[in-house]
């Protein structure tokens, strides 16, 4: 009884902290998790810890609100993400895991002329690098979202919008639960209520952690933190140009589905979409002041909310659910830092603001071939924390300022 048990356990309980790892993976989340798995999976390397200093998917890849697409505004960035999406639609069966991933389509509003000439300058870009990423007028977004209101009489009419028909929304919980699960099949050890207290280091290299739980020699570090990227980042003496920012989202009580595509308004900043439980998931944009305060605010649920009612005022008698918060990281340029650092041995996934969850399966499979062939992959080359010193940015503001 006690095997069949086990057998039925997402993953297994493990005991000690072995002495010594190849790699530690400091993040139980989605991108921790990822690398653990593509590490296993690509490239035969298992022994590997995740180290989580709470519970499996306790940070942003619990905290965020599901979307993922690949329409965005740089070649780095579309390459990048499209090749996510690409291993987002076959990660369940790789998996054997329902992830819930339901691609019915991203409308981004225009709202004017001049967010109409943007869409076209981006889903010309998007065409270019193979991404299906259209522009729309009046009557097309009537036609894939009917329930919108179209009215002129509005403070933003709506104009036309930007369609990317693969994008859509995915349990974010599946997806921890199903890498982790992948992960600890193929001899990943998963550690959860272990902190990480010290980075050492020696010549300049890597040489082990320090956990609330003893201290562990290994040869790589992987930090895939988020919000608290530049703490552990400061443990190894790597500084990180970075900025921590909370980001808001809210659910109604559940609905009968009538809502079959993700509604995003960058001038309203706010994004709309139902989840499979049938509640009216809203987010908007982060908050502009830098804390680690998780505490939600009424003006957010207030404007949000307005902004949402000029879209869909028959939301009006829907009631709220439940609110909460999350830690985003954010660079200078709106794009991750991924990969080596100054001190040797010390990879980094950060950087990413609001959209790192979408990036999980592309940054499991580069982080993991670098670290077992020590070669960058050139998909996230444009991504090194260098570009700062060589004055390389990737700025993506254009396509991520409404934090989704």
């Amino acid at each position: 009884m006690k095997d069949v048990f086990r057998q039925r356990r997402m993953w297994r309980p493990r005991g000690e902290l072995k002495r010594r790892y190849d790699v530690v993976i400091v993040g139980g989340g989605s991108h921790g998790l990822a690398t653990a798995y593509y590490l296993a999976k690509n490239h035969g390397i298992t022994d590997v810890a995740v180290l989580e200093r709470s519970y499996i998917g306790s940070g942003a890849a619990g905290r965020n609100t599901t979307i993922i697409r690949s329409n965005y505004r740089t070649p780095e960035g579309v390459a990048f993400y499209g090749r996510s999406v690409e291993l987002y639609e076959r990660l369940a069966a790789e998996l054997d895991f329902n992830l819930l991933f339901s691609q019915h389509g991203h409308l981004t509003l225009a709202h004017s002329d001049r967010a109409l000439i943007t869409m076209t300058e981006r889903a010309e870009v998007n065409q270019l690098l193979g991404v299906d990423s259209r522009v729309v007028d009046r009557d097309g977004v009537a036609g894939l979202c009917p329930e919108l209101n179209l009215s002129r009489e509005v403070t933003w009419p709506i104009e036309g919008a930007l369609y990317h028909r693969r994008g859509g929304i995915i349990r974010h919980d599946a997806v921890v639960w199903g890498l982790a699960r992948g992960a600890d099949r193929r001899g990943v050890e998963i550690h959860p209520g272990t902190e990480v207290t010290g980075i050492e280091s020696s010549n300049g290299r890597v040489t082990g952690v320090r956990t609330t739980r003893g201290d562990i020699a290994c040869d790589t570090v992987v930090s895939a933190t988020a919000g608290w990227s530049t703490l552990v980042a400061d443990l190894a003496g790597v500084p990180l140009p970075i900025t921590t920012h909370i980001l808001q989202a809210f659910v109604t009580e559940p609905l009968k589905p009538f809502l079959d595509v993700i509604i995003v308004s960058s001038q309203m900043h706010v994004y709309i979409s139902q989840t499979d439980r049938g509640e009216i998931l809203i987010g908007a944009e982060i908050e502009p002041y830098t804390t680690y305060l998780g505490t939600g605010t009424f003006g957010f649920l207030e404007d949000s909310a307005r902004h949402t009612l000029e879209l869909f005022p028959q939301l009006e008698h829907a009631a709220v659910l439940r609110q909460w918060t999350g830690l985003c990281d954010l660079s200078p340029d709106y794009s991750p830092i991924l990969g080596v650092t100054e001190v040797g041995g010390f990879l980094v996934s950060c950087g990413w603001g609001t959209y790192g969850f979408k990036a999980a399966p592309i940054v499991g499979t580069t982080l993991a071939e670098l670290v077992a062939t020590g070669r960058t992959p050139e998909l996230i080359a444009p991504f090194t924390l260098e570009r700062f010193s060589t004055d390389s940015l990737v700025s993506e503001l254009a396509a991520a300022a409404v934090s989704h």
